[in-house]
């Protein structure tokens, strides 16, 4: 027996109605009628996943360098162990991805482990790629408490297989709360020495994935986790009583869970029009400067607050490197950008006027509650 749950409340379901219409627009923008910008707003949307769901195991990499493994460049501070650590997730995440794109994929244990071993294939003490050999427990890094304990070594594998079978459930029903359980079963049963959080969020994005959601990268909740930790630790300790017992009342986690989405996709959706407004008023400065209009798609990383190196200029606007320093070159002379650095740690901010831009264009922030049915949605 695993965690399972029952048909949705009313509540619920109008959150999960107001969830899926705001995929709808979003689907609109990044995948029927996508923009120049999108395929930044992509980047930027799984660096921040990335990000978040590691800084929850205390893996932690800073703006610049979660564009950085997300681009495949060179990190500009990780050290050697964070960086492999972080590799290794967006590894498993390109892995499943990928995978999940084929109509004739299934989950399989196989499936489970490689995932496993590219998270955490950079520390033996994980045994990655393997089930944990023997008991296992969580403990308050503060306190040394036990804070939760695996199942039992002998019931791991057949409770697995019963998680694997209920991902490959063709039942109808709501995908994000299937997810949900897939997330809570694997993080409840702790199948692993180490990497089980970030297993269990890889695989909840992957299931999500599966059914496609608006788009893969769109999909994920770990960015609102990352920013809800202790909350997140809270309710999977209220839900899982310290040890593994699925009889227990699941319905905090799902509700947790339908809330991140909601929270997520309300986010996604004011950054996808404010980066459309940002965007073309980063039109008109470069053309008023006398620049390729290429150099607004590159200003809207600065513009979003991030530091701007010359790998991910190229990434951002698809030119070589030494198109791309003359660019560089011809934003910071017009007071666009400002350079910072020297040599490998060069890097470019946003200078006043584009600061400017990305201020005058900032909208509310949905402060609804998605569970309250006669409360209309902000956005």
């Amino acid at each position: 027996m695993i965690f399972r749950y029952g048909a949705p409340s009313d509540d619920e379901r109008a959150a999960l109605d107001r969830i899926a219409a705001m995929r709808r627009e979003l689907r609109h923008y990044v995948v029927q009628s996508p923009r120049r910008w999108t395929g930044l707003l992509a980047r930027l949307t799984r660096a921040r996943a990335l990000q978040a769901s590691n800084s929850i195991e205390g893996i932690n990499v800073s703006d610049e360098d979660a564009i950085a493994v997300i681009d495949n460049a060179e990190p500009a501070e990780a050290d050697k162990d964070t960086w492999q650590a972080v590799e290794g997730y967006r590894t498993a995440m390109d892995y499943v991805l990928q995978r999940c794109r084929n109509e004739d994929f299934w989950f399989s244990i196989d499936v489970l482990l490689a995932i496993h071993f590219m998270i955490s294939q950079y520390d033996l003490n994980a045994n990655p790629g393997n089930f944990r050999p023997g008991w296992v427990c969580v403990r308050n890094s503060a306190t040394g408490e036990i804070v939760h304990e695996g199942v039992d070594r002998d019931l791991l594998e057949p409770l697995i297989g019963e998680t694997i079978e209920f991902m490959n459930e063709k039942e109808p029903g709501s995908i994000i709360i299937k997810a949900a359980l897939v997330h809570l079963n694997i993080a409840m049963l702790h199948p692993f020495s180490d990497g089980n959080g970030r297993a269990a969020r890889c695989l909840q994005t992957a299931v999500l994935a599966k059914d496609g959601i608006v788009a893969p990268i769109f999909s994920s909740i770990e960015e609102y986790i990352g920013r809800n930790q202790q909350r997140y630790y809270d309710v999977l300790a209220e839900v899982g009583g310290g040890q593994w017992n699925p009889a227990r009342n699941c319905r905090p986690w799902v509700r947790f869970c339908i809330g991140g989405h909601y929270r997520q996709a309300q986010t996604l959706l004011r950054r996808t029009r404010e980066m459309e407004l940002v965007y073309e008023d980063l039109r008109q400065e470069v053309a008023r400067h006398g620049l390729p209009e290429r150099t607004a798609i590159g200003l809207l990383e600065a513009a979003a607050g991030l530091k701007v190196r010359n790998a991910s200029y190229r990434v951002t606007t698809d030119v070589s490197n030494n198109l791309a320093s003359r660019d560089l070159k011809a934003l910071v002379d017009a007071g666009l950008l400002v350079a910072e650095g020297e040599r490998r740690g060069r890097h470019y901010v946003a200078g006043e006027a584009v600061r400017r831009i990305r201020e005058r264009s900032r909208l509310a922030k949905g402060v609804d509650d998605p569970f309250d049915l006669a409360q209309p949605s902000l956005l």
